[in-house]
Formats: C-alpha cells, structure tokens, sequence
C-alpha cells in the first residue's frame, strides 16, 4: 500500500527523458537532445525499403532476374527469397562506392559533430543524385520536368530529388526490360524449336515446355550463365 500511494510522488519527482530540448549554438545553429535524433533514425529506418528500391542499382537487378527465371521457365526455382538475397548483395557491391563517399561526405564528419544533421543529409546525397544522374535518360528526366509545370532547367544540379527519383526509376524500369529481352531471345528460340519438332512429329498432346526446359538449362549452365548475367548487371552501372 505504500508503494502505491508514493507511486505519483515518485513519477512527479522522476520525470521521462526530454522529447524536445532544442540548443542554439553561437554561430546560430541548432541542436537538438539525443532523445529526438534516435526517434529521426527510427522514423527514417521505415522508409528504408522504399529508398532502396527507388535510389539505388536494386530495381534493375530483380527484375531482370525476374524476367530471366521466366524465360528459363523453371516456375518458382529460384524462389522469391533467393532472387531477393542475390539482388540485395549484387545492390550493396554496385554501390559500395557511392555508400562510402556518402559516408565520408556526411555521416562521419556527422558524427564527429563537425557539421549539424541538415548539412549532414545534403552532403550524404551528393553522390546519390550523381549516381541517379548518370542512369536516368534525359527524355525520362524532361518528361517529369514537363509533368511538374516546371521551367526548363539550365543544369543538371537544379534537379531536385521529387523529380530525379521517378526519372530514376523509369530508366531502370526501361533498362531492365531491355536487358531482359536479350536474355529472353535464346531461350525462346529453343521454345520455337521444341514446338516446331513436336508438331512435325505428330506429338501436340505433349507440352514443349517439358523437352525444352532441360535444353535451356543445359545452354545457361555451359555458358555459364549466371556469371555472364552478374557481370552484364554490374556493367551496366559502371560503364555509364
């Protein structure tokens, strides 16, 4: 009973930590408690996937996995989960370069209170906008521009991101289904091929897609394929 009646004495002399707690530094900056920063970074970790997948090599990598498991026709295998592991690793070793000079721009001098947290996100996206830049096709980037009512811009740094993401993301998308239809191509011709004996030989209540699939994955495994489809991904961020 006494430790129920001092309860509201204790929590009145024990108060939480401070939500917001802004100091203003002499030069006019400001900053703010510790308390706010954590509840930022948890707030931005929600929106990591969408910045994932609208920023970075990601988008291009699974669908054009996607699309060649369909021209494979081996149904689920690789399932979603194992195209996702590979997407996500092929992502991180395309970008490793723009995620360290990100990293180097604005996150540790961040923290070693160098610069404030908005001078910080500016800097940290400099090699970002330069990476969308060189992916993003200008009649995509004009597109947008015009859709947004905007005037024509003199330089490509007046861009700002709410039009350089879905420019982005269209030359991705754009890209992608390019070099999925070339690796679409042989496999269907086997598909064609499969078909036309089959019905030469009178054989039209069997699928082609039984014959055909052993034959397409022999072909990608003596060619090696998933190497020459690694290294096609890759150079076609870097070459640009």
């Amino acid at each position: 009973m006494f430790v129920l009646a001092a309860a509201p004495v204790l929590g009145w002399s024990a108060p939480g930590l401070e939500a917001v707690h802004v100091t203003t530094a002499p030069d006019g900056g400001k900053s703010y408690t510790v308390t706010i920063q954590i509840l930022a970074l948890m707030t931005a970790l929600t929106v990591l996937p969408a910045l994932l997948l609208s920023m970075t090599a990601f988008t291009r990598i699974m669908v054009t996995l996607a699309i060649l498991r369909q021209a494979l026709g081996t149904g689920q295998t690789p399932n979603n989960q194992i195209l996702l592991g590979v997407s996500l690793m092929l992502t991180l070793f395309i970008m490793m370069p723009v995620f360290d000079e990100a990293y180097r721009a604005g996150v540790e001098p961040y923290l070693e209170e160098k610069i404030e947290a908005g001078v910080a996100l500016e800097k940290a996206l400099v090699p970002f906008r330069r990476f969308m830049l060189r992916q993003t096709r200008e009649s995509d980037l004009a597109l947008f521009v015009r859709l947004s009512g905007r005037a024509e811009l003199r330089s490509m740094d007046e861009v700002p991101l709410s039009l350089l993401v879905p420019a982005f993301m269209t030359s991705e998308l754009k890209t992608a289904f390019q070099i999925g239809f070339m690796l679409f191509l042989p496999f269907l011709v086997i598909d064609l091929v499969v078909a036309s004996v089959l019905m030469s030989m009178g054989m039209m209540m069997l699928s082609p897609v039984i014959i055909s699939l052993p034959f397409k994955l022999m072909l990608f495994v003596l060619v090696d394929g998933w190497a020459l489809v690694m290294e096609t991904l890759a150079a076609s961020f870097y070459t640009v």
